[in-house]
């Protein structure tokens, strides 16, 4: 197992290394692009090349991100945290979008839920969690969100969908997996948003899990 083990640990400090070295290019190509534009060169081809320069930078952030975690597999620093605000902000947040999508919004929050963590994290772990559920929602679909006191906390995201097989959903938190490739392409999505909410609950001692009734539907539920 030993040569199994040193095989991963080189793989992840390898997208950590490259994807720092990859960051000061595109940074560079973006900055250059610029500066073109500034010069009175500005077209179609600038304006795609600024969009997908920035694709590249924010997969390239999150594969980062998602490397040092595994490589960690602890929060950053615990502290006292009002779940409940901390959920309601950022739920709120997502309101416009509702609007704009013409989506059915509901949130059902609990108050004075507190937990210990890092409030960075658990506001990226909601951000994730509610993007996935309106990214892949139909039009005047609906989105939930719900936060409840149990046994365990427990934070539970759901959303309509247009067709999600059960077969699927032990792979949804895989890295880089697409239940629809052309779906994805046409939301940008990379395949990467839930494997960091896996990591960040992960890394709490806590439980992901996605379930669907009716393939109609998805559910993502946290217990932390």
């Amino acid at each position: 197992m030993k040569p199994v083990a040193e095989s991963y640990e080189k793989q992840k400090r390898f997208i950590t290394d490259a994807g720092h070295e990859i960051k000061t290019p595109l940074a560079t190509i973006d900055a250059d692009l610029t500066v073109l534009e500034m010069d009175g060169i500005s077209n179609e081809w600038t304006d795609d090349i600024h969009v997908q320069t920035k694709r590249l930078a924010d997969l390239t952030n999150n594969l980062i991100v998602l490397s040092r975690m595994q490589e960690t597999l602890k929060p950053e620093i615990l502290v006292d945290l009002d779940l409940s605000k901390i959920v309601s902000t950022v739920a709120n947040s997502f309101d416009a979008r509702a609007k704009m999508e013409n989506k059915t919004f509901e949130k059902d929050v609990d108050s004075n839920i507190y937990i210990k963590g890092s409030q960075k994290e658990m506001e990226q772990l909601i951000s994730i969690l509610m993007d996935n559920a309106f990214k892949y929602s139909p039009e005047e679909g609906i989105v939930r969100i719900a936060l409840h006191q149990k046994k365990k906390t427990e934070l539970v995201v759901y959303n309509t969908t247009d067709h999600i097989s059960k077969k699927s959903l032990s792979h949804l938190f895989d890295r880089f997996y697409r239940t629809d490739q052309s779906h994805n392409s046409q939301t940008g999505g990379y395949g990467i948003g839930l494997s960091i909410a896996q990591a960040i609950v992960r890394s709490y001692k806590g439980r992901i899990e996605a379930t669907t009734e009716d393939e109609k539907s998805l559910k993502i539920t946290v217990e932390i």
